[in-house]
C-alpha cells in the first residue's frame, strides 16, 4: 500500500524525533509526495495523498490552521506535519479534535529540525516505495494471468508477502474507470487507498482490467470483513455522488490460487453491479456463485430464451407479466396463497394466470425436476 503514514514514523521518530498528534485512524495513509506550504494556495492542485508540511508561518491563528486542515481533508492528503516551537508553540485542541474526528493525521517535528533534510529523506523513501509497488504489482498481475508460470512472480513477491498464506481478493469500480484519463483515475485511486484503513503492508492496491484491485494476504475473515466495512461507510460519506460497486471473493490459500480469488471477485463485482448492490461477498451469492462463475455468456442466455422465451414473447406482444409471476410462484414454492399474499392479488387471478402460464410453457411445473431449469432461467434474466 505504498510508503505509509506508519512507516514514516517508524523512520522519523528517533530520526527526526516525529510525533503523530492526530489522527490516529489515518495510521495506514499512504503518502505519493511531501510538499512544503506556508499558504493553501497549492492546496487547490493536490490529485491526493499529499503529505503537506509547513513551519506555521501562514497558520499561526488558530482559525487559519483549521482552514488549513479542513482544505487537506477535502483534497484527501495523506495529512500534515507541523515544524512547532517557533510560529505554532503548540497545537491547538480544536485542532486535535478536528484532525482525529476526520482521521486526517496531523505531525510535528521539533523547530531545530531541518525540514530541508527531512523532506529529501522522506521524499526518496517514498519514490523507492513506488518503484517497489509497481513491481509488486506486475507480479500479482502474473499470479493472476498465469498461476502456473510461478517462477515469473514468486521471486518478486516473497520479500513481502506470505506466499504460502491466506489470499483475497477486493474488486472496486464505479462502471466508468475504463473511460476515464489516467490522472482521473489516479486521483479516484487516491481517494480509496485512504478509505481503506488498518491495511498497510498486508494488502495491495492497484489498476488492472477496469477495476481497481485491493490484494489482501494474511489475515482473518473477521479482520478483513471489519476493513471492508470500514472502508464501505467512509465511501458512502466521502464519496456520495459517485456509484461504486465491490465484491469481495471467498479467501483461498497459497499465492497459486489467487486467480480462483480474482475470478470469484469478478463474479461478486458483476452480480453486485447488476443487481444494483453496492458491495457483495461472492460466499453470499448462493446458486449465483455457479450462474456467475459461467465464462460463455450467450450459454446462459440461450438457456433462458429456451425456457422463459414463450413468457417473454407473451409479455411483449400482451403487456403482461407473466415471467414475473412464474418467478414469483417459483420463490414461493408453489404456493399460490404465499403469493397472493405477497403480490396482493386475488388467489382466483394467479390461479388463472399459472393455469395459461403452464399451458404456454407446456410443462405442470409439478416436480422439483420440473421446476429449477425455470428458477435458473429466472435467475440468468436478472444478469445482464
Amino acid at each position: 500500500m505504498g510508503f505509509t503514514i506508519e512507516d514514516m514514523l517508524l523512520v522519523s521518530q528517533q530520526k527526526y524525533r516525529m510525533k503523530l498528534e492526530a489522527g490516529n485512524e489515518g495510521w495506514s495513509n499512504s503518502i505519493s509526495w511531501l510538499l512544503m506550504l506556508e499558504d493553501v494556495t497549492i492546496i487547490r492542485n493536490f490529485r491526493g495523498k499529499e503529505l503537506a508540511v509547513t513551519t506555521g508561518l501562514g497558520f499561526q491563528t488558530e482559525e487559519s490552521l483549521l482552514e488549513l486542515l479542513m482544505l487537506l481533508n477535502a483534497q484527501n492528503a495523506s495529512g500534515l506535519i507541523v515544524n512547532t516551537g517557533y510560529y505554532i508553540k503548540k497545537i491547538p485542541d480544536r485542532a486535535l479534535q478536528y484532525c482525529n474526528e476526520n482521521g486526517l493525521p496531523l505531525l510535528t517535528v521539533p523547530w531545530d529540525v531541518y525540514l530541508a533534510d527531512m523532506i529529501k529523506d522522506l521524499s526518496i523513501r517514498v519514490f523507492l516505495q513506488s518503484s517497489t509497488d509497481e513491481q509488486i504489482s506486475a507480479a500479482f498481475i502474473r499470479a493472476i494471468e498465469q498461476p502456473e508460470e510461478r517462477e515469473h512472480y514468486i521471486n518478486d513477491l516473497l520479500p513481502h508477502y506470505d506466499t504460502d498464506g491466506t489470499f483475497q481478493i477486493i474488486l472496486i469500480t464505479t462502471g466508468t474507470l475504463d473511460k476515464m484519463d489516467t490522472v482521473e483515475r489516479r486521483r479516484i485511486a487516491y481517494r480509496m487507498q485512504l478509505y481503506l484503513t488498518n491495511l498497510t503492508h498486508n494488502g495491495h492496491f492497484f489498476y488492472y482490467d477496469s477495476c481497481f484491485v485491493v490484494i489482501i494476504n494474511a489475515l482473518s475473515e473477521n479482520q478483513v470483513h471489519s476493513i471492508v466495512s470500514s472502508f464501505q461507510k467512509r465511501l458512502v460519506r466521502k464519496m456520495p455522488e459517485t456509484p461504486i460497486w465491490v465484491g469481495i471473493s471467498s479467501q483461498v490459500t497459497d499465492i497459486s490460487n489467487l486467480r480462483t480469488a480474482y475470478l470469484r471477485a469478478k463474479a461478486a463485482i458483476n452480480m453486485a453491479r447488476d443487481q444494483e448492490k453496492p458491495l457483495l461477498y461472492f460466499d453470499e451469492m448462493g446458486i449465483y456463485k455457479l450462474l456467475y462463475s459461467i465464462p460463455d455468456k450467450s450459454l446462459l442466455q440461450e438457456l433462458c430464451q429456451s425456457k422463459l422465451g414463450p413468457l417473454l414473447e407473451y409479455d411483449r406482444e400482451h403487456h403482461a407479466s407473466y415471467a414475473d409471476t412464474l418467478e414469483m410462484y417459483l420463490e414461493c414454492g408453489g404456493s399460490i396463497q404465499a403469493m397472493a399474499a405477497r403480490m396482493f392479488i386475488h388467489r382466483n387471478t394467479i390461479i388463472y394466470r399459472m393455469n395459461n402460464i403452464k399451458q404456454l410453457l407446456g410443462c405442470d411445473l409439478e416436480t422439483t425436476e420440473e421446476k429449477l431449469p425455470y428458477l435458473i432461467a429466472c435467475m440468468i434474466r436478472h444478469m445482464k
